[in-house]
């Protein structure tokens, strides 16, 4: 049976549709005696005739082996038509890509890229998963946005750097920067302490200042309302702030810092030595291109 091969299937089928090898060689573009051929084959490989021939200007007549192998085939030759589609539409691009994400760059970058994306491949099937995480599943995924290097078997390119900004309420301080030194022992609203946070957060200790965290939460929008409802201040990536559209927000002032923290980075990330499908590798494309465009406006 590891004989059989899905031509000699096809042939079959044309000549059950045709009644006759004559007619199905010309549908397939066949000599006649190619079609014989093909059918003796196949017959071999079943190890019985799938035609009977009653010969002269009569039709041929399948046989109820030929009847089993022809249903058999027929949905073989199905799934082979699809299989074929579906590696064409893949080879254009309208694919499925799986991207994890995180919530600024969900805001900001993400929709710019899933909406390009989406124009070129109306067919494309795009699965986006957000998580906060110091420990990212990179192998689980085609593409993954993060705030920093990743060790191990992972290939990253790097998109921009995002400046932190300090968001308060107006006349907390005075207008225009605020020096860093001015924070140590303050109020202030923050993220967890995982991925770039933590590492702000060492960045402001280093030069011996340590504001005091009076609410942790995940939430950019949460972060603001507390921000607001006069809790505290926060420092936030500049794509959070922008994101949020905080600079038309009366009820908020926006500042730089003075030194500024080391920028937080962002990368692209992919597990090493991945062949990426048509779909993810033009991910990477409009990414970039959106991040670069986003530098420039900053």
């Amino acid at each position: 049976m590891s004989d059989i091969e899905l031509r000699h299937l096809a042939t079959m089928a044309a000549v059950a549709d045709e009644g006759s090898f004559g007619r199905a060689a010309a549908r397939l573009g066949y000599t006649q005696s190619t079609v014989s051929q093909q059918i003796a084959a196949l017959e071999k490989a079943v190890g019985g005739a799938v035609f009977d021939r009653p010969g002269g200007p009569k039709p041929v007549r399948i046989t109820p082996l030929g009847t089993v192998v022809l249903t058999h085939g027929r949905e073989l030759l199905a799934k082979a038509q699809a299989m074929a589609a579906a590696v064409e539409r893949f080879r254009a691009g309208d694919g499925r890509v799986d991207i994890g994400t995180f919530q600024s760059v969900s805001n900001a970058l993400l929709p710019l890229v899933v909406r390009r994306l989406r124009d070129e491949h109306p067919g494309c099937d795009i699965r986006l998963f957000e998580e906060e995480t110091d420990r990212p599943q990179v192998h689980e995924l085609d593409l993954m946005f993060f705030d920093g290097r990743v060790d191990g078997d992972v290939e990253h390119r790097k998109l921009l750097d995002d400046p932190y900004l300090l968001v308060a309420r107006p006349g907390t301080f005075p207008d225009g920067p605020v020096r860093t030194a001015q924070l140590d022992g303050v109020p202030m609203v923050a993220h967890p302490a995982v991925c770039d946070q933590a590492r702000m957060e060492q960045a402001l200790a280093r030069r011996g200042v340590r504001p005091h965290v009076v609410c942790r939460t995940a939430g950019n929008e949460t972060v603001l309302s507390m921000v607001r409802a006069g809790l505290g201040s926060a420092i936030l990536p500049r794509l959070a702030v922008h994101s949020a559209d905080v600079g038309s927000d009366a009820s908020l002032s926006v500042h730089e810092l003075r030194p500024g923290l080391p920028p937080r980075e962002i990368f692209l990330l992919w597990q090493a030595h991945r062949t990426h499908s048509p779909l993810a590798a033009r991910a990477i494309e409009i990414a970039v291109e959106v991040a670069d465009g986003i530098a420039e406006r900053a």
